[in-house]
């Protein structure tokens, strides 16, 4: 096999493997109401190597990329659970101000951070996701409905600024932060995937208008990947609603 032809099979099982990504990562955005990062990160973290993004930014245009395909993938998730009537409008517009300004603040934030510290931030937020599932915690309530005021702005705020420094449209923390607070767990669903949207916009802002400290390829702007983009945003809007129809075909306890 000569190089030439080497290079397109690489480059062809690069398009695959994102691609399952977005296909991946969408189902769970519509099953969970999740933005897709939680699965999309690590996978892209592996492959933008190939795209010739240095080690350092890394982990940092995976974060950015992931982030950017939550806004489609948010989209067309919304669209299917607010068909459904799981969608909490109210406490949607009460969160929506607080998620918008600690998403665009982390995206600052984590452009500036080594890539080992955001590489540490995905994974003990991960650990702290996985411990919750593990757990059996669906039957603990902490409040009747949730916060409002300063506490439901600080809670939204935080949601809003780990999400966008993990690449993530913030389903993974808000969804059990609603079910704690007494919101069930399709309403919860329903209303993370447009926490995604909220989330993923202002932060996706932020990681463009990052000026890494090194020469990136020309198909990235700011932090974020555009090749890595055009491959995962169809897949992931493709499968988002899939995953919506099919989180509400399952109990309660199962999608817990």
């Amino acid at each position: 096999m000569d190089i030439e032809a080497a290079g397109l099979i690489g480059w062809a099982l690069l398009a695959v493997a994102m691609l399952a990504a977005g296909a991946a990562g969408g189902f769970v955005a519509g099953l969970l109401g999740v933005g897709g990062g939680i699965v999309i990160v690590p996978v892209l973290d592996l492959l933008l190597g190939r795209l010739g993004i240095p080690d350092e930014w890394r982990m940092h245009v995976a974060v950015a990329t992931a982030l950017a395909t939550v806004i489609p993938t948010s989209i067309s998730s919304t669209r299917a659970h607010h068909a459904r009537g799981s969608v909490d409008w109210g406490l949607a517009r009460r969160w929506a101000v607080p998620m918008l300004l600690g998403s665009f603040g982390g995206s600052l934030v984590a452009a500036q951070l080594p890539s080992r510290v955001l590489a540490a931030v995905f994974g003990f937020a991960c650990v702290l996701i996985a411990l919750k599932m593990l757990l059996p915690l669906d039957h603990v309530r902490l409040a009747k409905s949730p916060p409002r005021g300063v506490s439901g702005w600080a809670i939204a705020s935080v949601i809003g600024s780990v999400s966008s420094m993990m690449g993530i449209g913030g389903g993974s923390l808000s969804v059990p932060t609603m079910t704690l607070a007494g919101e069930s767990i399709h309403r919860a669903v329903g209303t993370a995937a447009f926490f995604g949207f909220v989330i993923s916009v202002p932060g996706t802002l932020g990681y463009l208008l990052a000026r890494p400290e090194a020469a990136l390829p020309t198909a990235t702007i700011g932090l974020v990947s555009i090749v890595g983009l055009m491959f995962l945003a169809p897949a992931t809007i493709m499968t988002a609603p899939l995953g919506a129809r099919t989180a509400h075909t399952m109990s309660r306890r199962t999608l817990t």
